[in-house]
């Protein structure tokens, strides 16, 4: 990292030395902007805002500085909201380019790539690499910070492997991270490697997502022996594994010397459609922005873990991952 290094957020860029405390992979909104524009919802605009401004202000005074929010097509990217919300509080927001798809991409990107004549390669790179040089469009210039893709239960098809190959050109053009969505039990993430190492991705500026949701340790330990870091990122979901697991898996790795390239994070949001209020808060009550910095912090500095450490996992970590490292 330079002495210079920036980071786009949505207030601009900022020094990747200012960064400070930072969460890699949480959301502000989870929304089905198709659903949002052709029913009524739960989703109310003002109180959406208001919320998301009150928890990540008390974000803020828990000590996290930056946050990284993978939201994009798919998963119901806005940026322009997210800049209400940014106008409010004092965190850093980093925002992403790329699309949530898990099995197929829909109608437009299909036919558009069937006419699109060869020598101009995927229109999905046009789209993210717009995003991070030129700008999002109607935002007045907010640039992406990192790339986003995912895999899930359903494995490699077709159109996760085209959102694969596209997110790895569109990083070697631009060096800005990639940031993956992975389900661990399928262990996903190899697979992601496989491809991303294909395209001449340099897997030390890819991390795996979600790896936290799984204690099998040998998995872990190939995704990390093949270079990438690991998304340590749904502290709470406890559906997939207790917040004591994770814990014990954080420390684990550290012991084995992987503290490095590790990154913590909750997968958290003020806003998701996909689950109905009341059943998140009845069964994932700790699933939430403060959980980290609040509780898994002090458990693990308690448990004995270096403060050197911890400061590596909230800080350094994360400056190393967002400060920019390609051509531009």
């Amino acid at each position: 990292m330079s002495a210079g290094s920036t980071v786009e957020t949505v207030r601009g860029p900022v020094a990747a030395s200012e960064l400070g405390a930072t969460l890699t992979h949480e959301h502000i909104f989870v929304l089905d902007l198709a659903l949002l524009a052709a029913f009524r919802t739960d989703f109310e605009e003002e109180p959406a805002i208001a919320r998301a401004v009150e928890r990540l202000t008390a974000l803020k005074a828990a000590g996290i500085d930056t946050i990284v929010d993978p939201t994009v097509y798919g998963i119901g990217r806005d940026i322009r909201r997210i800049q209400r919300v940014a106008s409010r509080v004092e965190l850093n927001i980093v925002v992403a380019t790329g699309v949530f798809t898990t099995t197929e991409l829909p109608p437009w990107f299909q036919y558009r790539h069937m006419l699109r004549p060869a020598h101009l390669g995927d229109v999905l790179v046009e789209m993210f690499v717009g995003d991070i040089r030129d700008g999002i469009r109607d935002t007045g210039g907010v640039k992406a910070g990192v790339l986003k893709c995912a895999i899930d239960e359903h494995g490699l098809t077709r159109d996760v492997e085209r959102v694969l190959r596209a997110t790895a050109v569109a990083h070697r053009e631009t060096g800005v991270p990639i940031l993956t969505h992975t389900d661990a039990a399928s262990r996903g993430g190899l697979v992601q490697q496989a491809i991303l190492a294909q395209e001449g991705v340099d897997l030390s500026r890819v991390v795996i997502g979600h790896c936290g949701d799984t204690d099998d340790l040998d998995y872990l330990l190939a995704l990390l022996e093949n270079g990438s870091y690991l998304g340590l990122d749904r502290f709470g979901a406890d559906r997939y594994l207790s917040v004591e697991g994770r814990i014990a898996v954080v420390l684990e790795l550290c012991e084995r010397g992987w503290a490095h390239r590790l990154l913590l994070s909750q997968d958290a949001d003020a806003f998701n459609d996909w689950f109905d209020p009341e059943w998140a808060r009845r069964t994932h009550p700790r699933w939430r922005y403060e959980l980290i910095p609040l509780e898994v912090v002090p458990e693990l500095r308690a448990r004995g873990l270096p403060e050197e450490t911890i400061q590596a996992l909230m800080v350094d970590n994360p400056r190393r991952l967002l400060a920019h490292a390609g051509p531009y």
